[in-house]
């Protein structure tokens, strides 16, 4: 099933440390910076991602960077009643609908409509993560230094699961020898 992924751009600005601190210099940069980390991220997947903004034209207003839609709401309307209205065209045609926002009233608006509700903090985590499969090489890499013994920093000891032996005492054997 696709899946259509919907960021309220602001509040993930708003509610992240380091957009917030860009939003404070300027608030185009912070946009900027958003919108090349979710192009970073979704660059190879197959999701439609759509950041909505609030806007002040007199129309809706769209574009496409790359792969990535974004939305600038109309004068008087909400990115929060855009979003919901995208998240119900998205589930009317058959696709699977996943939200990044931290506001409550459009949570449970796309919840209601059966999409999944993330929060922003669940966003700038995957949008600073490596890529899923960088992160299987490393550990691939990882193991097999240790198996082949050659990993300069891999000490036993470090093991997450050290194997407890019962430690009993040996009887002696009672055979003499002759």
């Amino acid at each position: 099933m696709e899946c259509d992924v919907l960021v309220d751009g602001y509040n993930v600005i708003k509610n992240n440390l380091m957009f917030r601190a860009l939003e404070i210099k300027n608030l185009g940069n912070a946009r900027d910076l958003l919108l090349r980390q979710l192009k970073n991220r979704y660059r190879h997947a197959e999701e439609r991602v759509t950041v909505v903004f609030d806007g002040d034209g007199k129309s809706e207003q769209v574009r496409h960077e790359d792969h990535i839609r974004v939305v600038f709401s109309r004068y008087g309307e909400t990115a929060d009643s855009v979003i919901v209205r995208l998240a119900a065209q998205a589930r009317s045609e058959g696709r699977r609908v996943e939200m990044y926002s931290d506001d409550g009233e459009v949570r449970y608006c796309v919840t209601e409509q059966g999409g999944q509700v993330r929060t922003t903090e669940v966003l700038t985590k995957k949008l600073n993560a490596a890529p899923e499969d960088m992160t299987q090489r490393v550990m691939h890499r990882q193991a097999m230094r240790r198996m082949y013994g050659i990993d300069p920093m891999y000490k036993p000891d470090d093991d997450i699961e050290p194997s407890y032996t019962s430690r009993k005492k040996k009887k002696k054997s009672s055979r003499r020898r002759r």
